[in-house]
């Protein structure tokens, strides 16, 4: 017992200097930089291989020699690697070490076993990382080691020869090895402690990051090379940079700190690794350095600005010192390009703002509702700091929605095109009246042409005049069905109902002029296929049908 009580000590020193000189590797940047990244690269997974397979052979090494097999923390240094860094490290740690141990010893009692458990290690640890949440890691550590180092002893029982010998070894070893196996959880753990500081991280940048942008916000409502100059400075003493940049995807628009006198505004773009992030979509990070004349510049993060998932130009932050492109820079570099790409998109949604209100948009195909456009970038404008996603999704409904009526040409148009803009508009009208308004489609694929612009305001007045008139939430449906030689489309709302009055003033022709979208589409629909809207009040509601006939087409009628 005496004798077991002294190998398990001697295990536990081996653990112990195990855990020291990870901790000590943990304190070196670069290598915390990987710990706390979200998604690693192909460098990362070669850093880890490379680290955890020397420290598994070592292990080896620094054994302690009992009949012929080794006593270590082999085991122990693959599933920690595993369960941290994935299967690729477990799996390539198990084998690189395993295989060693196989080597050194060939024909040995024990090597078989090792090299078998060893690769078992790693896939198990793969698996675990995979697969078990990250509050329960440390656990399920110490178990897939255990595990391991079991399987090892089972193995040496069956394939030692002598079996006396093999009993011999496992008797002595078998509890140390496995006990000791606890200390995976202290590895996980002080990993573990790591990554928590990656969320204090992310949330500090995050305030940082929007206080920029609060700066900032003045300076995007008319973007110039002035204005931008004025963000990159304000970026630039916010974070103790060295040096910001913005470009588009071909030149430079502002450049503010060490560097400037070389680039100028308009300066067409050189920088290779700025053409890369452009063309790549993806962040590049340089730390060693410059081919270029700011050589006084030695690292930089350099980001994509997207919109609409298209990169419109690049965010670059430089620093004079190399290697300071930490986990802290990227994180906020990265919200920042965000908040920046988001904010550029705003900046049109302004520019559309003040053209309404010169009354550039009037024409419109005289379909657009002016206080729906200003309740559209409200919307926006509100969304842009609770949900900045959601703001962008409402931008390019609404640059969908208004483009669709600028660059509209022809009187008739694909029905696909004109359920589009309907779409458009709905999701923005979703977004400022949330669950009050249920929409639900129902439409038969059909290829026909109808006028343009005539379901949409049907729509519109179902929502406006029926549902958000109605003190409790409404749903509007939209049919679209195919009857043969017509295609019938209704919409049916169960908002407050259109009163008796409205519907005879329609089909009289005396509709007051301020009111005139139901009784537009009506006339349209009446003059091109003969028969107008059929409007019927229902007991929740108001119901809107009309019928496209197939074999006549309208365009034919209208030129007649």
């Amino acid at each position: 017992m005496d004798y077991i009580i002294n190998i398990l000590i001697q295990f536990m020193d081996r653990a112990v200097l195990l855990l020291a000189c990870l901790f000590t590797i943990t304190r070196l940047q670069s290598f915390r930089n990987i710990f706390q990244r979200d998604t690693y690269r192909k460098k990362d997974y070669f850093i880890a291989c490379t680290v955890f397979s020397v420290f598994a052979i070592l292990s080896t090494y620094t054994g302690l020699n009992v009949e012929g097999s080794l006593v270590n923390v082999r085991t122990i240094t693959i599933v920690s690697g595993g369960i941290i860094f994935g299967p690729v490290v477990g799996i390539v740690t198990g084998v690189i070490s395993g295989v060693h141990r196989y080597l050194i010893d060939i024909g040995g009692i024990t090597s078989i076993p090792c090299l078998i458990s060893s690769i078992c290690a790693g896939i198990i640890s793969g698996y675990i990382n995979r697969k078990v949440k990250r509050n329960y890691r440390w656990i399920a550590g110490i178990i897939a080691g255990m595990f391991s180092e079991t399987i090892t002893m089972i193995l040496i029982l069956l394939l030692s020869r002598p079996h006396s010998l093999g009993y011999d070894i496992v008797s002595k070893i078998a509890a140390p090895m496995i006990i000791g196996q606890i200390s995976v959880g202290f590895i996980v753990l002080l990993v573990q402690s790591i990554e928590n500081d990656k969320e204090k991280i992310s949330a500090k940048q995050a305030k940082l990051a929007l206080d920029i942008a609060n700066k900032t916000l003045p300076y995007f409502r008319k973007i110039n090379s002035e204005s931008l100059n004025k963000i990159c400075t304000i970026i630039k003493e916010d974070i103790q940079a060295d040096a910001v940049s913005i470009t588009d995807t071909k030149n430079i628009l502002a450049y503010i700190g060490v560097g400037k006198e070389y680039y100028n505004i308009g300066h067409e773009i050189i920088n290779a690794e700025t053409k890369e992030a452009i063309s790549s979509g993806k962040i590049v990070i340089k730390n060693t350095g410059f081919k270029e004349k700011t050589s006084l510049l030695k690292s930089a993060i350099i980001i994509p600005l997207k919109e609409k998932n298209e990169v419109i130009g690049a965010l670059k932050i430089y620093y004079k010192a190399s290697n300071n492109i930490t986990y802290t820079v990227e994180t906020l570099a990265i919200g920042l390009s965000q908040i920046i790409s988001t904010l550029m998109e705003v900046s049109k949604v302004e520019e559309m703002k003040e053209m309404a209100n010169k009354a550039e948009l009037k024409a419109l195909q005289t379909q657009i509702n002016p206080h729906f456009l200003f309740n559209a970038l409200n919307a926006i404008a509100s969304s842009i700091r609770i949900n900045p996603n959601n703001a962008r999704e409402l931008i390019i409904n609404l640059s969908s929605y208004l483009r669709f009526n600028l660059e509209l040409n022809s009187e008739f148009i694909d029905v696909k095109k004109e359920l589009k803009q309907v779409k458009d508009y709905i999701e923005i009208e979703k977004a400022r009246f949330g669950d009050k308004l249920n929409v639900i489609y129902d439409i038969d694929d059909v290829d026909i042409k109808i006028p343009s612009l005539t379901i949409q305001p049907l729509v519109e007045n179902a929502i406006v005049h029926g549902i958000l008139k109605d003190t409790h939430n409404g749903t509007v449906k939209i049919s679209l069905k195919d009857k043969g030689e017509k295609v019938k489309i209704s919409i049916i709302d169960s908002g407050v109902g259109i009163s008796e009055e409205m519907i005879n003033n329609i089909y009289t022709d005396n509709v007051p002029e301020k009111k005139i979208g139901l009784y537009n589409v009506h006339s349209r629909i009446k003059l091109i296929y003969g028969d107008g809207l059929k409007i019927k009040r229902l007991d929740k509601g108001t119901m809107i049908e009309f019928y496209i006939n197939k074999n006549i087409r309208g365009w034919d009628i209208w030129k007649q």
